[in-house]
Formats: structure tokens, sequence, C-alpha cells
């Protein structure tokens, strides 16, 4: 992984917000609720977010507005994290990336207001700025509809029937009144909005690496050797775990670390991966990490 840089870690806390808040032309870093793309260029379909191991479509878990300084193409850029929520697998990440230039045919020049809209409503948006119609159950890109109407989208049959079962099928006589009467599908993840503060510079030491060599007695020179290397890993795991520890508990309600090229901080030992062990962007570049979340945000 390519080497930290100097940027201070910026910490990401849920909190509660109105609905217009976490709308598309807002840019929101958000939790949960369905994704706020900035345009369609480059989105998703729904083979790109169906779960590797069951198949089944993956819920959108998080976005974090992340634009790239000097770089005219991502001045509003997103990165939209999703997982797989079925028993079996409960995984399946995968990360997405929209962006757009500052210029564009879908937003303001300007920044946003900081003021509601006069229309603050709690009806959901099923249908980008640019025309392309999303999924009425998850909220990704919906390339079928229902036969009768001709007014729902969907991203898969499996969503259809899940809107059927659960509201559609009383509804479809009532198309205008579809972003009104969207039922709880239990698909979503609870919504809040991602409100970013910068990580205090000043860290407390962790605890400092112990003295190996005291732990050593007058055993046997194999079971000695056996008992000294499983003692030194305990100890790795148990510096590390306090590393983490120190770390989150100042600011424990944290759910995301973002800083691009920061270097994460690993609850274990295990599983840590080389360098080597990272593809090389497409590009040609090495990778570098540029968020961390906790899996409390599940």
């Amino acid at each position: 992984m390519a080497a930290a840089g100097a940027r201070p870690v910026e910490l990401g806390f849920a909190e509660s917000a109105p609905a217009w808040r976490l709308r598309s032309e807002q840019f929101p870093s958000k939790v949960g609720g369905r994704p706020a793309w900035l345009g369609a260029a480059g989105l998703p379909g729904p083979r790109a977010l169906a779960c590797a191991l069951c198949g089944r479509p993956l819920s959108f878990l998080l976005q974090v507005y992340a634009p790239l300084p000097g770089r005219a193409d991502a001045f509003h850029r997103g990165i939209f994290l999703f997982c797989c929520r079925e028993p079996p697998c409960c995984a399946g990440l995968r990360v997405f990336r929209n962006q757009l230039p500052r210029k564009n045919e879908f937003y303001s020049y300007e920044p946003p207001s900081e003021n509601p809209p006069p229309e603050t409503g709690e009806s959901v948006c099923l249908q980008l700025k640019s025309g392309a119609h999303l999924c009425r159950v998850c909220g990704c890109l919906g390339p079928k509809t229902c036969s009768r109407c001709h007014k729902a989208y969907y991203c898969s049959k499996e969503h259809q029937t899940l809107d059927w079962r659960l509201g559609h099928k009383q509804t479809c006589a009532q198309p205008d009144h579809f972003d009104h009467i969207i039922p709880d599908h239990n698909f979503l993840f609870p919504e809040f909005e991602i409100v970013i503060e910068t990580e205090e510079e000043i860290m407390p030491e962790v605890v400092e690496k112990e003295d190996y060599s005291e732990i050593t007695g007058s055993m046997g020179e194999a079971l000695e050797e056996e008992l000294d290397s499983m003692a030194k890993h305990e100890s790795r795991e148990d510096t590390i775990f306090q590393k983490f520890k120190t770390q989150i508990a100042l600011e424990p309600e944290q759910i995301l670390r973002y800083g691009r090229g920061i270097a994460p901080i690993w609850i274990s030992g295990e599983n840590i991966p080389q360098e080597k062990d990272i593809p090389d962007c497409p590009c040609g570049a090495k990778r570098i990490l540029e968020f961390q979340f906790s899996d409390t945000v599940c």
C-alpha cells in the first residue's frame, strides 16, 4: 500500500437530518436509504450490483462526498458502498464512484443553499435529472418496468416481486401517486447524514512493546521456543488491538475515517495485506486507502 500522506483524517458521525439534506443536489455524505447519485454516467447496472456469492441484489450502505482538488472532472465526486444483507453472505462489499465536473447540465455552478427548498415533502425521487429511472425498492438503475402500468421501474425481478407483494398490486392503477405510496420494503438500511469533523492531531501514545526476553524460564528449549513464539504473537495482537481501542476511544461515535492516503488502523494482526497483495489500478498506479468504516454502521 502506498505510504500515508500528511493529510489529516476526517471523521464521520451519523446524525439525523431532514430528507431534503440527503438529496443529490445537496451532495451529501450519508448512511442508508437510497443512494443519492450525482448523474447517470457510469452508474452500475443490475449485474454489477448482484452479490457474487448468492446473486441477489446488493444493498446500499453508505456514500461519501469526496471531490478531488485539482481534478476538473471530479469536482463533484461520490464514493458508494454496497453490501449483501442475505444471512448466508452478509458480506460481498462493492464500491463504485460517481462524479461530475463543476459545470454540468444537472446542478448549479454555485454551492447548494443551506436553507430548505420551498417544497420539503418526504416524497422519494425515482428519476435522475438526466432522465434515468430508478428502482422503487433500492434506488439503483431500473431497466425493468411493470408490464401493467409501465410506470414503476425495477432493477430486478426480485425487487419487482417484493414491491408487488408489499403494495404495488393495490396502487398499480394509481401511477400519479407512486412517489408518495412507496412502502417500507425492509431492504434499506436506516438513513442518516454523515457529518464530517477533523480528527485531533495530538494522539496519546499506545502501549509500548513488551520485553519478550523475560517470558522464558528454565523450561525445555523446544517448549520454551514454542511458548515464546505464542507470547510474541499474543503480545503483538494485544498491542494492535490496544492501539485500535485508544484511537477509537477519542471519538467513540465515529463510523467513518476518511483521507486519501491515510494509514488504516487495524483491529487485529490477522490478514493484514502486504503491498504486493494489493493489485495496481488499471492505469498502473499504486492503490491507496481512501476511507475506513466501522461495522457499527450496519
